[in-house]
């Protein structure tokens, strides 16, 4: 018998788990990188579809984070000798986001449990100490705690608790503005719902970013034929220091 109840609790608490999920869209998929590019704005927004009327407490919050192409960081430490600063070895952190953003309808530490947040990964510093980082640097929080505050500086890595705007516990919105110096690939935004600081739902969307017209023929050249972009480098650096010192040559007549 008590068997049988402990069933029956599981499954109503599964039911009620269930009864909130997400409905999300982007307003654009695609992001175009052009010799005129300077940032981009990205809304994410959504909805709650319920199966039954949204249970009074706890409250509903919504985390989105966009995330960028990962790749490997080198992270040094500066050390003094004879008397100078200079660069010490250099540490490498694996698979770390070039671009990372959270919104949320309040503080993380506020909404979202610690182990909702070991399980998902949507803090930044949680996405970033699950990366792999040498195995000689004994003192790693360091490396990733600096790593994290250049990023922050440089506006790749950033955090609004209060980026999310909740209306009525069911329309949602997040609004972010991507920086110029875009990595390209693909981006991914992923929504979670929750309460009471579980997580009830997840959903993601991705963003493909490219570079177009001129700029993609560069790139590619660089990457596939890199004999012929060097040597068309040089011959377009030739032609405007010869260019240069024409001009200089009349202007001193």
């Amino acid at each position: 018998m008590k068997f049988a109840a402990f069933i029956v609790m599981i499954w109503a608490g599964t039911a009620v788990a269930q009864t909130e999920s997400l409905v999300t869209g982007v307003s654009q998929d695609d992001v175009q990188i052009t010799a005129d590019f300077t940032g981009s704005d990205i809304l994410v927004y959504g909805a709650v579809r319920r199966d039954s009327p949204a249970p009074a407490s706890p409250p509903l919050d919504v985390i989105v984070t966009l995330e960028g192409p990962s790749n490997v960081v080198a992270v040094r430490r500066k050390e003094r000798r004879l008397g100078i600063w200079v660069n010490g070895p250099a540490t490498e952190v694996g698979d770390v986001p070039s671009y990372f953003a959270t919104a949320s309808t309040g503080p993380l530490e506020q909404i979202l449990l610690p182990e909702e947040d070991l399980r998902h990964n949507i803090g930044i510093d949680r996405r970033v100490r699950v990366t792999k980082i040498n195995a000689d640097a004994m003192d790693f929080p360091k490396y990733v705690q600096a790593l994290l505050r250049i990023r922050a500086a440089g506006g790749v890595f950033s955090s609004d608790p209060r980026g999310v705007r909740l209306a009525e516990e069911t329309l949602f919105r997040a609004d972010f503005a991507l920086p110029a110096n875009l990595v390209e690939g693909d981006f991914r935004v992923r929504l979670f719902l929750l309460r009471g600081g579980k997580v009830l739902d997840v959903q993601e969307q991705m963003i493909d970013v490219r570079k177009t017209g001129i700029e993609r023929q560069l790139t590619l050249m660089a990457h596939q034929q890199p004999l012929l972009y060097g040597l068309l480098s040089l011959l377009m650096a030739g032609i405007a220091g010869w260019g240069a010192s024409e001009v200089f040559r009349l202007l001193r007549r």
